[in-house]
């Protein structure tokens, strides 16, 4: 059903001066085929060529040293040291050797999307909005890629924009309205060139291409303006061939951060509050997108409200963090929350982002590492030896990496700035990374404990048998010494005597060593049980007798 079809006009109309609006797209990198032409995923963008949009994005610290602006530095800051390693890299190595010392981070941008167009169900008048950055992350060592694309326009109805944030991020729709138009999406969605060009559209309403891919490929099917946007990236679950694949990891609704500069934001409600943290979309005036129980202790839980003053004449800012969405809300009077440089806009395009960044990766990451795992589960067949061996091999490689993880991205404190700290737990709570983390590491050391026991038990069966065929060639070995002493003096004899010699001596031996692997088992436990001495002489001899027996005991091994 749809919530939100319309946005109900407000009695006073409340106008938001400045938008900003960034999605955060995590999406699973699948492995890379064995006759890749390259290791890494991210090595696809580099070779540009006319169908590759995408230039890798050198950081700040990688130009001239002039060109290093104080916002820069102000954001390098905030993070704690490790955490600035692996934003930033850190210098070393001989001069300019670029990946001596760099970040695990690769960031590839395109230029060509000038504006994204949007065509909402209550209005005939499409909307355009100002493409600010469209970026790809990828992270070495893990199969995880993020699309990042920051949107801007100014002067929106505040309606406007809760419609914006409810229907614009979402990769496909969950059903579809009377009118044929995907439920909760936008009407059209269109990326237009700087020329004004339309370079893709969306196809909310073709239901039966929906409807098709689905019951093919047991998958959702992505929606054509968002899959241009990752070419030549290739969704995994369709004909199309290419080398670099990528699948959905999380729901089809993009994580996103949202900034609001109005003219009076303490006339905001504590529904409109709601609404945007939640991405509930527009509603009646003063009304709750949800009922008073599910928002009892909403300040408390989404709210962070260090600098909040709504009595005052100079409100300031307030942060609020679901999760799934990270919300600024500030006076487009104070030129301190406007400014673009060392003001919270500033600080909006870049800390508060990678605070949403790092939480929203890790719990991308840990999703990748456990689908990896449940694919090679179901994979597994018990009674196939080389789908046994493939399985040890994969397991073992997972973990190699859930630990390069856990040492290398893994952080529980970023920053020791409050703010910066308590945004980040915020989201990490609500995202439930912590959990998410610990459950994964149970079930990769379980697996990980099981497969070496299974191993030690290996081990110890073949030193069993080992011994057996030791103790048993012993036999041989004191047969054979009869050759060497002075009881047959053959030295004198013709080459065929000495070969009758050793084949009626090596026959015997071989013959008693192949039995002595055969019946290993069974000389194992005669073994056991003739230095047994609580034993009697009759069953140490039924024991031996067993070993000729066509059913011996059996141990499960």
């Amino acid at each position: 059903m749809e919530l939100s079809s319309a946005p109900a006009q407000p009695e006073a109309e409340q106008r938001v001066r400045h938008f900003r609006q960034i999605l955060l797209w995590p999406l699973q990198l699948m492995p890379l085929a064995d006759d890749a032409p390259f290791t890494e995923p991210y090595e696809l963008l580099l070779a540009g060529g006319p169908d590759n949009p995408w230039r890798e994005l050198l950081d700040e610290f990688s130009g001239d040293a002039q060109a290093f602006q104080e916002r820069h530095y102000s954001e390098f800051v905030t993070f704690l040291p490790y955490v600035q390693r692996f934003l930033y890299g850190e210098s070393g190595g001989e001069a300019g050797d670029r990946r001596a010392g760099e970040s695990p981070i690769r960031v590839f941008r395109r230029y060509d999307i000038a504006f994204a167009r949007m065509s909402f169900k209550d209005s005939e008048q499409p909307l355009d909005f100002t493409v600010v950055h469209l970026d790809l992350y990828f992270f070495y060592d893990i199969d995880v890629v993020i699309l990042a694309l920051e949107i801007a326009a100014d002067d929106l109805d505040l309606a406007r924009v809760q419609d914006t944030l409810y229907r614009f991020g979402r990769a496909y729709p969950p059903y579809w309205d009377d009118d044929g138009s995907g439920g909760h999406c936008l009407r059209r969605s269109e990326w237009i060139a700087a020329d004004g060009r339309v370079l893709a559209v969306s196809d909310y309403e073709e239901r039966q291409k929906y409807l098709a891919f689905v019951s093919r490929f047991r998958a959702p099917c992505i929606a054509a303006h968002w899959e241009f946007l990752l070419r030549p990236l290739v969704f995994h679950h369709s004909d199309e061939a290419g080398a670099v694949r990528y699948r959905q990891i999380e729901y089809h609704r993009m994580p996103l951060l949202a900034y609001l500069a109005l003219d009076d934001p303490a006339s905001l409600s504590r529904g409109d509050f709601a609404r945007l943290v939640f991405v509930a979309g527009p509603g009646r005036k003063g009304s709750l997108p949800y009922s008073d129980q599910h928002l009892a202790g909403f300040e408390a839980r989404y709210c962070h409200d260090r600098y909040w003053h709504p009595q005052a004449a100079e409100p300031g800012t307030r942060l609020l963090s679901c999760g799934h969405a990270f919300v600024m809300v500030g006076s487009a009077r104070d030129p301190y929350f406007t400014g673009s440089e060392n003001g919270l806009l500033g600080q909006f395009r870049h800390q508060f982002f990678l605070l949403a960044l790092i939480p929203h990766f890790h719990k991308a990451a840990l999703l990748m590492l456990s689908d990896r795992l449940v694919s090679e589960l179901n994979r597994l067949q018990i009674g196939n030896a080389e789908s046994v061996k493939r399985f040890k091999r994969a397991i073992r490689q997972i973990l190699e990496i859930f630990l390069r993880f856990t040492h290398r991205y893994w952080f529980t404190e970023i920053s020791d700035q409050a703010q910066a700290r308590a945004i980040f737990t915020m989201t990490r709570d609500h995202l439930g990374s912590e959990q998410l983390y610990r459950e994964l590491r149970e079930e990769i050391q379980d697996m990980s404990q099981y497969l070496d026991s299974d191993s030690l038990r290996r081990q110890a069966n073949t030193v069993v048998r080992l011994t057996v065929v030791t103790t048993a060639g012993l036999v041989a070995t004191i047969t054979t010494g009869f050759l060497g002493i002075n009881l047959i003096d053959a030295a004198a004899s013709s080459l065929l005597e000495k070969i009758i010699f050793f084949t009626a001596v090596a026959i015997p031996s071989a013959l008693l060593t192949g039995f002595a692997i055969v019946k290993s088992k069974a000389l194992s436990d005669f073994l056991e049980a003739l230095s047994d001495e609580r034993l009697t002489q009759r069953q140490k001899l039924a024991s031996l007798l067993a070993v000729w027996g066509k059913k011996g005991r059996r141990t499960l091994r």
